[in-house]
């Protein structure tokens, strides 16, 4: 699935990483426990959270995530945003709640990849 297609499911505004919508995603995983995405999520594209801090973005960049959509309105801070265009992350949000985000990227074929 294409980042483009993530965007429209979720009707989320990209913060940074526009220019690499054209990108291909297989899995996803949502959590705002970043101890949890390092010790047990392999093989992920998106990361969904709504966890307001710069960890989440060093997590994604060391799991080499290539997106991460903030979920329930958040709106991450612009050092946040900062950090992911440095590490050629895309960012968006969503005031979508974190279950129906997940849903609809399952419901639309998107995976989960390996756990």
């Amino acid at each position: 699935m294409k980042i483009s297609e993530i965007q429209r499911l979720l009707d989320a505004e990209v913060l940074c990483g526009g220019e690499s919508l054209e990108n291909e995603v297989s899995s996803a995983c949502c959590s705002d426990m970043m101890s949890d995405v390092l010790a047990y999520v392999k093989d992920q594209g998106v990361l969904l959270t709504g966890l307001l801090n710069t960890q989440v973005i060093r997590t994604a960049a060391m799991m080499d995530m290539v997106c991460i959509v903030m979920v329930r309105g958040k709106m991450p801070t612009a050092e946040m945003v900062a950090l992911a265009k440095e590490s050629g992350i895309v960012m968006m949000h969503t005031k979508l709640r974190a279950y129906e985000a997940c849903g609809r990227l399952y419901h639309a074929g998107l995976g989960r990849g390996e756990v």
